[in-house]
């Protein structure tokens, strides 16, 4: 069973946490990321596009000249979509994008996921994010100390609203409660700080 060491926010170690090998030590899916990533993205969409079809077009009550006689095609309305200002054939329309994930490969994507962040060595397990005061200068020097500069993804089991209000100024960090993880939002950040107890919580909800 593999092992993750649990730091302090001052990045000292205190103590190791055992690592269920259901979860990390499998080979993670590219294919199960993919399909969580897709519907992601697709269910982000807002799909209010709209054109006009023939019947949404102004104007067209009248035929604009006779049909034989002119020389000119033959035509019946102008809101035909071959006129400038006139409709447009088969256009988008408002639509729903979103895609429904099998919980089970939303599962296997999670676990896939979180495996892929502990073997690059991105994981990092904290004891607690028990902090003083709600100042980012507190917990930006926190993350420096547990050696985080890139972007990352804070989780934690429970409220905590002196976390909430030092993170959310420090770019490139996202917080979130760990019922409410994707996939995508681990894979999108280039490492996951977790507490230990949301990291339990988790593990419980995956095996």
């Amino acid at each position: 069973m593999a092992k993750v060491e649990v730091k302090n926010l001052e990045g000292q170690s205190v103590k190791e946490h055992e690592l269920p090998d259901a979860v990390f030590s499998i080979h993670p899916n590219p294919n199960l990321l993919w399909e969580a990533t897709k519907a992601y993205l697709a269910s982000r969409r807002r799909g209010t596009h709209s054109t006009k079809s023939r019947g949404e077009v102004s104007g067209g009550g009248k035929k604009p000249w006779r049909q034989k006689g002119t020389g000119r095609a033959r035509v019946g309305s102008i809101r035909s979509s071959l006129w400038r200002h006139g409709s447009i054939a088969h256009g988008p329309k408002p639509r729903d994008y979103a895609i429904q994930l099998p919980a089970k490969m939303l599962r296997g994507a999670l676990r896939s996921a979180l495996a892929a962040k502990f073997q690059d060595s991105k994981l990092t397990v904290v004891e607690d994010f028990t902090l003083s005061e709600a100042k980012t200068k507190l917990f930006s020097g926190a993350l420096r100390k547990l050696g985080i500069e890139k972007s990352i993804l804070v989780v934690n089991d429970s409220a905590n609203r002196n976390l909430q209000l030092s993170a959310r100024n420090i770019q490139g960090c996202d917080l979130m409660r760990h019922h409410d993880v994707h996939p995508y939002d681990i894979l999108s950040h280039d490492g996951l700080l977790i507490s230990e107890s949301a990291l339990i919580r988790l593990e419980e909800a995956l095996k």
